[in-house]
């Protein structure tokens, strides 16, 4: 096919912007400073032992989840440490209660006297056989729907909240989606009867747990093993149908569920020392594979990885090549390694914080990022300065290029995306 002059322009114009941008890298990285582009030091020294510790986490190896979605994930950064078709789209069942029960907790007060609604007294499946007009507080109702899994408590809840499970549910949807960051998953009632329009995944899961177990008083119910039930017409104790609390050491919660179409689900916590992780298995055929499957997760999270602090709270640091920028960690930074590794850290212009390790790269949180006013005046004259006899020698049109050069690196660094390596840590305890 023949070429027109135009489309030949074109091509002509698109290699001359090539080889300019080639240029100006050119120019950039020649005037840079090697310091600019070394390795972070490793963020806290390590023992003599690294090596065997290195060796002891490599031959951790990955868990075989029978269950068709799992995810774990680290409680205090959200870095996933184990993944399964985790984002694939899959019925919850009653593992749903956990997002009626952080939404009723930021809600409603949990001394709210609550009446019980027709629709909560004949709601389907496993109950605590409330009845219609029976009152009863909200905390109660959150430990009869959480501990024993009550269908009719959660209807309850959710009719006591805003008067119907229909808006209930939209109200869960916005909730998951502000609060945790759950894009894909949508709920359509409080308690996890079978809908085909509610559906989850274990990423989003993850992410919900990850957000309610920031809250004390979801903490002390997802973490309550049995409980005194006194109602109208049942007088009993519950005992939490979660079997990993009590029988697997560091257990916090969270929540487990079946139904035929959702098969065996658990959401589950645990923490040991200062390292808490957060696991969810999806449609598990039975429910001894359940559990074998998440101790399986659980025993890898704490075998495999360990927790580093990166930065302290309101620590400052500089990167060569941005004298006039200050980046200061507003509160602590951590992250999740493989036990034994040494992170090696990027940080780019807008102080997001990545971490590389033999597990990938994680995003670990960001500094707050503080330009000097004179900043560009600095750099422009600093880069004016260091370019003389490239202007002398060829008529300024070397000086011209740099200073082009040099606008599109200040342009970066005023708000652009070029990354740097982080410069050696600075010894914050020096006069």
């Amino acid at each position: 096919m023949a070429i027109s002059k135009r489309a030949k322009f074109r091509n002509m114009a698109g290699w001359m912007r090539l080889a300019f941008a080639a240029a100006l890298v050119m120019l950039i990285g020649m005037q840079m400073p090697a310091s600019a582009v070394v390795m972070a030091a490793p963020a806290a020294s390590e023992s003599s032992g690294d090596q065997s510790t290195a060796s002891d986490a490599a031959a951790v190896h990955k868990p075989d989840v029978a269950a068709e979605s799992a995810i774990l994930i680290d409680g205090r950064t959200g870095t996933v440490l184990y993944s399964k078709n985790a984002t694939e789209q899959m019925y919850p069942a009653s593992i749903t209660k956990i997002v009626t029960a952080i939404v009723a907790l930021e809600t409603a007060d949990v001394s709210d006297t609550v009446t019980v609604s027709k629709d909560a007294r004949w709601e389907e499946g496993t109950r605590v056989y409330l009845e219609e007009g029976e009152q009863m507080s909200m905390w109660q109702l959150l430990l009869g729907m959480m501990v024993n899994s009550g269908n009719d408590a959660a209807t309850a809840i959710a009719d006591h909240i805003d008067g119907s499970k229909e808006k209930f549910a939209e109200r869960m949807n916005t909730f998951v989606r502000e609060h945790a960051g759950a894009m894909n998953s949508q709920f359509r009632n409080p308690h996890g009867l079978p809908d085909p329009e509610h559906y989850t995944t274990a990423e989003d899961m993850a992410k919900i747990a990850r957000y309610a177990m920031q809250n004390e008083k979801f903490r002390e119910l997802v973490g309550t093993k049995k409980v005194n039930w006194t109602g109208e017409t049942w007088q009993t104790t519950l005992v939490n149908h979660n079997k990993l609390l009590g029988t697997y050491e560091g257990a916090t919660g969270i929540k487990n569920g079946y139904t035929t179409v959702a098969g065996q689900t658990l959401v589950a916590s645990a923490k040991r020392a200062d390292m808490e992780i957060i696991g969810v298995v999806l449609k598990s055929p039975s429910s001894d594979q359940l559990y074998k499957d998440m101790r399986g997760l659980l025993d890898y999270g704490f075998n495999a990885f360990e927790q580093k602090q990166l930065f302290e709270e309101n620590e400052v640091y500089h990167m060569e090549g941005m004298p006039n920028v200050d980046y200061m960690a507003e509160k602590p930074i951590w992250t999740v390694v493989p036990k034994g590794e040494k992170p090696e850290l990027l940080v780019d212009t807008l102080g997001n914080i990545r971490v590389i390790t033999s597990h990938g790269i994680s995003d670990a949180g960001h500094f707050q990022v503080s330009h000097h006013e004179n900043e560009v005046k600095m750099l422009a004259a600093s880069m004016a300065a260091n370019t003389p006899t490239a202007v002398e020698e060829d008529g300024g049109r070397a000086g011209r290029a740099w200073t082009l050069a040099g606008t599109c690196l200040i342009g970066a660094l005023a708000g652009g995306t070029v990354v740097y390596r982080m410069r050696k840590r600075n010894d914050t305890s020096a006069s």
